[in-house]
């Protein structure tokens, strides 16, 4: 052990002790016992309780606030600080945990009676518990609460600038074109037992484009595959100004017989776009039996020939296959409301960025890049054409319909209909 007591306390002053309490609690945080830590440093046990609680005013004496560091008592300013928020874990509950986890109470239930994600729950206890020699663990709420307070404070220092090989290692593989992820991995495979040398891609970002950190050479922005200087903002969903002229009805609006796929005449579409997006197909997958129509769009895939060929198209089905009609928020469905007046189909709309709203079109969407692959000129194929591709994909059984084909299907539907 490094620390030893001291045989005479007079050159620093009975009340001082600097030395004794930065021990004290360092043993205290490493969930050593009261008593234990107390005898160690060579303290009353008073001194100690005082050291963690504080201790009120009286006749005799003024009041102590409790010792949160190495900060001699006074020095510690006598203002409260502001009450943090509600966003991170307060004392009372990490007391609550404390006292569930000792009742054997999971994880799941103790979040749920705080209010908490679980994940945030196992976080905490993962990162503030005492782990003991043998591998045993107990979480101390008192303890967990001075941790968490010390990791608060704001700005800390930058990892990757406090340590050089770490510096050295990421910009040596930077220049050669290894992206950040890249890095962090091999990171993880060449020092598995160095967590200081472990950071997550963000970290490398942030340490490139952040002015004023300086962690890692700004020249390194060139063998990113971007080769961007500066990053890139993100355009928020929720600040996105109206699209089109006529509100859109977004997906959460559709009715929930669409969902289970047991109504027919719900139907998902998209363009595939050729070359220098010149040229263009629209598919229609009918979302119960994928029953696949290809749109031909001979003059261009503006918003009016895109209506207009829908139109067309959809006004060659039975009434009841002609129900809704789900697309993503390109700027072809601009025309959607004259649309859904011509055909009586409502249209709704997906969420930015997420294709999985359209699943059965977007899988349509890969097998017809057999046909028509990424980069050709869409424009060379008539209709004729089209048509061809669309029966052979629909006379091909299907798993997701019990090997049945999409014209198998179809065909039932309309037999039963009539």
């Amino acid at each position: 052990m490094d620390f030893k007591i001291r045989d005479d306390r007079k050159p620093q002053g009975p009340r001082q002790l600097v030395q004794e309490r930065e021990e004290y609690l360092r043993l205290v945080d490493q969930g050593t016992p009261y008593e234990d830590a107390c005898r160690i440093v060579g303290i009353n046990s008073k001194t100690g309780r005082r050291w963690r609680n504080g201790r009120s005013a009286d006749r005799r004496q003024k009041a102590a606030l409790p010792i949160t560091g190495v900060v001699p008592p006074h020095l510690v300013p006598l203002t409260e600080e502001p009450a943090a928020s509600s966003r991170y874990l307060c004392e009372a509950d990490r007391i609550h945990i404390a006292d569930r986890l000792r009742e054997m109470a999971t994880v799941r239930t103790i979040a749920a009676e705080l209010g908490r994600s679980p994940s945030t729950i196992s976080r905490e206890i993962r990162r503030n518990r005492t782990v003991l020699s043998d591998g045993r663990w107990y979480y101390r709420p008192h303890a967990a609460q001075r941790r968490a307070d010390k990791r608060r404070p704001r700005p800390k220092a930058a990892k990757i600038g406090q340590n050089p090989e770490l510096r050295d290692f990421i910009q040596d593989y930077l220049a050669r074109r290894w992206s950040p992820e890249q890095i962090c991995h091999a990171l993880r495979r060449r020092f598995p037992d160095r967590p200081e040398m472990h950071v997550v891609h963000e970290t490398i970002y942030q340490a490139l484009y952040v002015q004023g950190r300086g962690e890692l050479r700004r020249e390194l922005t060139r063998a990113l595959r971007t080769g961007r200087a500066v990053r890139k903002s993100q355009r928020h969903s929720a600040r996105r100004r109206q699209r089109f002229p006529h509100p859109m009805v977004m997906i959460s609006e559709r009715p929930s017989e669409v969902a289970d796929r047991a109504v027919p005449g719900h139907w998902e579409g998209d363009l595939i776009v050729g070359s220098n997006s010149r040229s263009a197909i629209a598919t229609l997958v009918e979302r119960s039996t994928r029953y696949l129509m290809l749109v031909h769009l001979p003059n261009g895939h503006a918003a009016s020939a895109v209506r207009q060929a829908l139109a067309d198209t959809v006004q060659t089905l039975p009434p009841h296959l002609k129900r809704s009609l789900t697309w993503d928020q390109g700027a072809e469905m601009a025309a959607h409301h004259a649309f859904s007046l011509a055909t009586n189909i409502p249209v709704y709309f997906c969420d930015p960025g997420s294709p999985w709203q359209r699943g059965s079109n977007e899988n349509t969407n890969g097998l017809l890049r057999q046909y028509f692959p990424k980069g050709s000129d869409l424009s060379r194929h008539s209709r004729n054409d089209l048509d061809a591709v669309a029966a052979e994909l629909n006379s091909r059984p299907r798993k997701t319909l019990g090997w049945e084909t999409p014209a198998e299907c179809l065909a039932k539907l309309l037999a039963t209909a009539s």
